[in-house]
């Protein structure tokens, strides 16, 4: 009895200032914006559309070539830049606060497609965020806190923030009244999900599926007609993209290497999200075609087909289990919680609730050095500081020499940030399927910092690809330091120094 009132209670006051407290932390990761990852990507592909709303050109070499960075998102936050000035940091953190908005109003929408219990929303919106494993792992399109954190500026989390409130809209209007419009809508809304973050758009994808399958009553003929009206029009916007080929991206191949790591250490990495997976055998028994079950199954054999034929890209439709599993948590627990005491339920409702709030607290617990984003470390507890993960100090400081459209010589690691403050670089930092030479710049790279290469091919090099600056550390390799086609200007964290080359 006292463990169901304290569940109660909880449910009732704690939940909801547990959020808020959530929500201010984002607030103060996103005035940070820590540089973890792809943001040099988001930040390039906005300073391009900055210049040129309708050829900006590769986002990251000097190349005229399509990139399926320029989304409908990134075209918008591409005009905000252009018409306010802003620089691109700011634009991004403005993208940011759309996307948490987006994101927590989105939940709260399709969370209420299934109950009206006030602790629903709350709940849904921990489980998403701590419901996942006690290794620590952060992914674009990955909404564990920690994760969020270094990726809530990013189209990603856009998109998938976007996707509930897709998925709200198509639950509503598949047993209703709901006319041509309405279906045209969805079908554009889901072709700007697939265009700003293709896996997220897969995900949401399933999601559809989920529900048109598990709806209830089943969709009549005029639904299914509209359905068709919509995913035609949909199909034809994602046809028409003048930014890039959609549809091209399906033969590329080069992704899998990259994401070979989604299926390692799986069980440690979210083995909270088996609380979830109980829930779901819940309603699974009540109901054999709950959408809920239904997307996870979805999602979890798409992944494990990807583990199983090697297409380990395919691991990137994860959250499709991940995020069914963390809301019918929240949705049993909320339901449950709800019951009058004394019940012949009180004591599961009790006991989930006390598994569920343990896997909740050691989520928290794993994902606590996000604090680290917002708070200095240096005031955190050490416990907590001991897990906080130092984010990228960025390379504003070659910005007083190396102007806009310069091209500079750096390695892999460098490459991921130059681009978002304007310049080029020889070779992308990350893979471009739309670059013909990609290979071709990546081996010039490997070359010009390779031990043995002569001079006259370090020149060769440099001059091929019109280079007027290097970012390198002595240990790197190149022309030395002493060279006479270089001048040194400058120096950066970690020991890089910034050369001109002259000759």
């Amino acid at each position: 009895m006292i463990a169901v009132g304290v569940v109660r209670a909880l449910g009732r006051n704690g939940v909801q200032g547990v959020v808020l407290l959530v929500l201010v932390l984002m607030l103060a990761v996103v005035v940070r914006l820590p540089w973890v990852g792809d943001l040099g990507i988001h930040a390039a592909t906005t300073e391009r559309l900055r210049h040129s709303l309708f050829d900006p050109g590769n986002p990251l070499v000097a190349e005229d070539t399509p990139s399926p960075y320029y989304s409908p998102w990134m075209l918008l936050l591409g005009c905000l830049a252009k018409a306010t000035g802003l620089s691109v940091f700011v634009v991004l953190r403005i993208a940011a606060l759309i996307s948490l908005a987006l994101l927590v109003t989105g939940v709260r929408h399709f969370v209420r497609t299934f109950s009206t219990r006030r602790a629903a929303v709350p709940l849904a919106l921990l489980c998403v965020l701590f419901l996942w494993g006690t290794e620590l792992f952060a992914w674009s399109g990955f909404l564990g806190l920690n994760s969020l954190a270094l990726t809530v500026s990013y189209p990603s989390t856009f998109a998938l923030a976007l996707a509930f409130h897709f998925w709200a809209l198509l639950r509503k209007a598949l047993p209703g009244p709901a006319g041509w419009w309405t279906f045209a809508g969805l079908g554009l809304m889901w072709a700007v999900i697939l265009l700003s973050h293709q896996f997220s758009g897969v995900v949401a994808s399933l999601g559809a599926l989920a529900l048109v399958l598990g709806a209830r009553p089943w969709p009549g003929r005029d639904a299914w007609a509209r359905l068709g009206v919509g995913l035609a029009l949909g199909v034809v916007a994602l046809a028409v993209w003048p930014y890039y080929d959609f549809f091209a991206l399906f033969g590329t191949q080069d992704l899998d290497a990259i994401h070979r790591s989604l299926f390692r250490d799986v069980l440690p990495r979210f083995w909270l999200v088996l609380v979830g997976v109980a829930a779901l055998a819940v309603r699974w028994r009540r109901d054999r075609r709950d959408p809920l079950v239904i997307f996870f199954l979805m999602g979890a054999l798409v992944f494990m087909a990807g583990w199983l034929t090697g297409h380990y890209s395919w691991g990137r439709v994860l959250p499709a289990a991940l995020i069914p599993a963390q809301l019918a948590a929240a949705l049993e627990a909320a339901e449950w919680s709800g019951r009058r005491a004394g019940s012949p339920a009180t004591r599961p409702a009790t006991l989930f609730a006390a598994v569920l709030a343990a896997a909740l607290l050691v989520g928290a617990w794993t994902q606590a050095g996000t604090l680290g984003y917002a708070i200095r470390p240096g005031l955190l507890p050490t416990a907590v500081a001991d897990k906080y993960r130092k984010p990228w100090n960025g390379y504003h400081w070659i910005t007083p020499w190396v102007s806009y459209g310069d091209v500079v010589m750096a390695k892999t690691f460098p490459a991921r940030q130059i681009p978002a403050y304007g310049p080029y670089t020889v070779a992308p930092g990350y893979p471009d399927f739309f670059l013909p030479d990609q290979q071709q710049r990546l081996d010039a790279v490997e070359r010009y910092f390779a031990a043995g290469t002569p001079r006259a091919e370090r020149l060769g090099i440099l001059h091929r690809y019109g280079v007027r600056w290097i970012v390198q550390r002595p240990r790197d390799g190149g022309l030395p330091a002493g060279d006479p086609g270089l001048r040194r200007v400058t120096s950066g964290p970690g020991g890089q120094i910034l050369y001109e080359v002259v000759g």
